[in-house]
C-alpha cells in the first residue's frame, strides 16, 4: 500500500472530487492521477524516439533545405485551393 502526503491543497481537490461524487474514493482519484501520468509518460517516449529518429536522419543526410520542402507544400496548398474554388 502507497502512503502519500499530498499537502493541504491537493488534499482538499481530492476531497472535494469525492464530496462532488466525481469519484467514489481518494484512492479512485489518485488510480486516476497515475493512470493520466502513465499515458502522458508514454507519449513523451513516443516523441522522444520520434526525435531520435530525425536527428538519425539529419546526420546521416537524409534531409532536404527547408526552402525546398516549404515551395513544394506552398504550390501543393495552392493547387489545393485552386481545385476547391473550381469545384464550389
Amino acid at each position: 500500500m502507497i502512503s502519500a502526503d499530498l499537502g493541504k491543497q491537493l488534499e482538499s481537490y481530492v476531497k472535494q472530487l469525492v464530496d462532488t461524487g466525481r469519484y467514489g474514493s481518494k484512492s479512485e482519484v489518485l488510480r486516476e492521477g497515475v493512470r493520466l501520468i502513465q499515458d502522458r509518460e508514454t507519449r513523451l517516449a513516443a516523441l522522444d524516439a520520434s526525435i531520435m529518429r530525425g536527428v538519425a536522419d539529419a546526420e546521416a543526410g537524409r534531409t532536404a533545405p527547408a526552402g525546398k520542402v516549404f515551395d513544394r507544400l506552398e504550390a501543393k496548398y495552392k493547387a489545393m485551393a485552386q481545385e476547391a474554388e473550381r469545384s464550389a
